[in-house]
């Protein structure tokens, strides 16, 4: 009985361990690949869009990441959802972002044509 405690606190550890590595990077807050994940829903996993309605992020400048979410996050740039969503995010946070997605190789979405 005590083995199984103690492998299952063993267990527990390394999971525990391991899902720091994927969320933290290290030098405090959710590490870039963690942050990505919020953006997903609507523009793809690792940034690739599957559809018109939200743009590819993946091969997208830092640089031009940064201060679209800046413009969106003080009303620059008028948006429904995205001033919300990028108000949640810290300076820092949306430099990381924008090194993940700058990062990542772009490919066009797939659409069917007339």
């Amino acid at each position: 009985m005590k083995k199984v405690k103690a492998l299952q606190a063993a267990m527990v550890a390394c999971g525990l361990a391991l899902t720091g590595a994927v969320f933290a990077d290290g030098h405090g807050g959710p590490s870039a690949e963690a942050l990505s994940y919020s953006c997903a829903g609507c523009h793809g996993t690792n940034g690739l869009s599957s559809g018109p309605a939200s743009p590819t992020l993946a091969g997208m400048p830092k640089s031009v990441m940064i201060e679209t979410m800046q413009g969106f996050k003080s009303g620059d740039i008028p948006a429904t959802i995205m001033g919300r969503i990028a108000k949640g995010y810290t300076d820092a946070e949306i430099e990381k972002m924008g090194d993940f997605f700058a990062k990542q190789k772009f490919m066009s979405a797939q659409q069917s044509s007339d």
